[in-house]
């Protein structure tokens, strides 16, 4: 069962805030249950990482990184993948949801890294957001893995998880930005973007959160934990 004793303050809305002794003690927990935590996307650059992430939009890392491999050996730089140009990145990614706007946005995006940056992914979170296909979430993924910068870009996964669990409750995927970026410790907020993602993606999943074998129940918020396992 949850700890009875569990510290918790209000938000200003009527969902439950972890404290944050709480939210140190939860975000250690899942550093042990992930201590390799990691992208799942497949990718050898910085540059194939900014198209891995732009192309995994409403798409799952399984499927990007299917068409990714071929499209990789045929054009691992903004050069070569511009000179692919759209319709010959079309042709790789025509497995992944809204590949046709994608490809457009890649091309582009190949383009303007040639012209504005000598070929080189830039580190600034202005510069990446003013590349094609690239917003805010895109761009922290990128400087939180390619430049070690301490960001949270918030996917659904992380979103769910900062409602659910009360660990940073908010309306928006930006409120909850914000929310994660105040309260999780300066020193685990790089990490945290990884442990956050694996976790509701393989345990507090969307329909049916997997409470019975959860590592941080104890300090989790959650009203409805589902903590018998299912028959097998």
């Amino acid at each position: 069962m949850a700890s009875t004793s569990t510290p918790r303050t209000r938000s200003t809305s009527s969902q439950p805030r972890m404290s944050l002794k709480a939210v140190r003690a939860f975000l250690a927990a899942l550093e042990k249950a992930h201590p390799d935590a990691r992208s799942e996307l497949i990718y050898h650059n910085t540059f194939e990482l900014l198209v891995s992430v732009v192309l995994s939009a409403q798409a799952t890392d399984v499927s990007v990184n299917k068409a990714t491999r071929a499209l990789y050996e045929e054009a691992p730089d903004p050069a070569s993948m511009a000179a692919l140009g759209e319709e010959g990145i079309a042709r790789h990614i025509r497995t992944i949801g809204l590949w046709r706007s994608k490809a457009h946005n890649v091309a582009l995006l190949c383009q303007q890294l040639l012209e504005k940056h000598d070929g080189q992914v830039p580190g600034s979170r202005e510069e990446l957001e003013a590349l094609p296909g690239v917003g805010r979430k895109t761009a922290n993924v990128v400087l939180n893995i390619a430049f070690d910068q301490p960001t949270m870009a918030v996917d659904t996964h992380i979103f769910r998880l900062g409602n659910r669990t009360g660990l940073a409750p908010g309306k928006t995927v930006r409120a909850v930005e914000d929310e994660l970026v105040r309260r999780v410790p300066k020193e685990m907020l790089r990490p945290a973007h990884h442990w956050l993602i694996l976790h509701g993606r393989y345990v507090c999943k969307a329909r049916t959160p997997e409470c019975w074998r959860c590592p941080v129940t104890e300090w989790c918020l959650y009203r409805e934990k589902n903590k018998i396992p299912p028959k097998r």
